[in-house]
């Protein structure tokens, strides 16, 4: 595991920036009403305080990546840690969804749709962090 002086900052903050990428396209154009019908949301209404939204998942990314760079072998390349973020993804992130998902009674769309989103979430913080130690 890196010592914090090794993790680079731009890379983390690169990092948690795809996320905002990734996710305009993945609950935009991609899977926009789909997740509105199983998420029981009306996705014409614009969130009450979008800054806070927004500011918020931004925050939430940066700690993300941050933990995601601590938790890389400091010899990591980019497919490497594609693969450990994609394993990490599906194997911690959307499996916590599902257990949660599963006693919220909310639909399988609905999971498959945000655990989907966060396989390919650290998928490329796996891939970003790997690239630019």
């Amino acid at each position: 595991m890196p010592e914090f002086s090794a993790i680079n900052p731009w890379a983390v903050l690169v990092a948690a920036a795809s996320a905002f990428m990734l996710g305009g396209l993945w609950y935009g154009p991609l899977f926009l009403k789909a997740w509105g019908r199983a998420a029981g949301i009306d996705v014409t209404q614009s969130p009450k305080h979008p800054g806070r939204t927004f500011g918020t998942a931004f925050v939430l990314s940066l700690v993300a990546a941050f933990a995601m760079a601590l938790a890389l072998p400091k010899d990591v390349g980019v497919a490497h840690g594609a693969g450990l973020g994609a394993l990490i993804g599906l194997l911690f992130v959307a499996t916590s969804f599902g257990i949660n998902y599963t006693f919220a009674r909310k639909p399988l769309t609905l999971w498959l749709i945000d655990g989907g989103y966060h396989v390919v979430q650290f998928l490329l913080y796996g891939a970003i962090l790997g690239a630019w130690h």
